[in-house]
């Protein structure tokens, strides 16, 4: 399984070109992924013929979500199971860092059968063994992890002894600078679902520029005439690292 994080109309349509099996569609990547708008999912579902998860998150930062956040979470999945949305990717977490069954059932009530990944929310977890069986219980499909590291290279160890502890009750899913370098690598711990973006920066169209103003943000992480562009090479690059397994 080869899931591309994308998160616009024509990107979605270039991970499914470019043999992606499945889409996971968010906005805010820089963020590590938030709730897509409505007129966005519906565009996308209405034209992709692989299927399209869609991210439940309604900020960034952490995963302790007011009544508020939380009532908008519900919301958004059935808008979202009306557009056409095949499945969705969420994670709730108490203070203490233990999974929210209570708020995750809930919202799994709301997907009418659709679906289910604990997203990294599960790499804020403070027992991840414990959190794999909760989620398990829960009914979830996958768990989207970079084995509680900033890569899934570096938390190898942890994705091995989660692929063994599921033991085939739930697909664990591999997120997180996965590339052609090391899915073979990841593959070797027993992962056989991937995750990443697909993209690259490029210079904009814009003819006009006000050199004075870099970003429209308090930071400048890049400049406000840069594009993002799909690309291509990084999907066919892992499919062929994965053929030589």
């Amino acid at each position: 399984m080869i899931e591309v994080c994308v998160d616009s109309y024509e990107m979605a349509i270039s991970a499914q070109h470019a043999g992606a099996n499945r889409i996971e569609l968010c906005v805010s990547l820089l963020e590590g992924g938030t709730t897509p708008p409505l007129s966005l999912v519906q565009k996308v579902c209405g034209k992709l013929q692989i299927p399209v998860h869609v991210m439940i998150r309604p900020r960034g930062g952490d995963f302790l979500y007011s009544e508020e956040e939380f009532d908008m979470m519900k919301m958004d999945i059935q808008h979202f199971e009306k557009a056409g949305a095949h499945g969705f990717v969420f994670g709730v977490l108490n203070s203490d860092g233990s999974v929210d069954k209570d708020r995750c059932s809930l919202l799994k009530n709301y997907m009418k059968g659709k679906s289910s990944t604990f997203h990294r929310a599960f790499d804020m977890t403070s027992d991840p063994f414990l959190s794999l069986e909760e989620i398990i219980a829960l009914g979830m499909d996958t768990i989207l992890t970079s084995g509680h590291r900033q890569t899934a290279e570096d938390g190898f160890e942890l994705l091995k002894e989660l692929v063994k502890r599921s033991a085939n009750r739930i697909k664990i899913m591999a997120g997180s600078g996965v590339n052609a370098q090391n899915v073979r690598l990841l593959h070797e711990a027993g992962i056989r679902n991937f995750h990443f973006t697909a993209r690259k920066r490029i210079d904009g169209k814009m003819k006009y520029r006000n050199e004075a103003l870099q970003s429209m943000g308090a930071q400048v992480l890049y400049s406000e005439y840069d594009s993002f562009i799909f690309d291509d090479a990084k999907v066919l690059d892992v499919l062929a690292a994965l053929k030589s397994v």
